[in-house]
């Protein structure tokens, strides 16, 4: 009986993050709609949880970078110091 229930559970787990990834857009309307539910009934930490992140930058899926800060970049090639 426990085995059903921990495999059922690694099931819908693994349903939902295929989901999260073949359909970004779609599930994250789910869960807003689901979170907004949630809300309304007094779940808020039920509504916290399953709030979407919100993209940044040019939306999140481009290839440009979430904030507009510069982001510091290494040389390609170092010099070797040998002592």
């Amino acid at each position: 009986m426990i085995e059903v229930l921990i495999v059922t559970a690694l099931v819908l787990w693994s349903a939902v993050v295929v989901f999260k990834k073949v359909f970004p857009n779609t599930s994250r309307s789910v869960f807003l709609k689901l979170s907004n539910a949630a809300e309304v009934k007094g779940w808020h930490t039920l509504a916290k949880w399953l709030k979407p992140a919100m993209g940044g930058g040019c939306g999140g899926n481009c290839s440009c970078p979430v904030s507009e800060q510069e982001i510091a970049k290494e040389p390609a090639q170092q010099a070797v110091k040998w002592k």
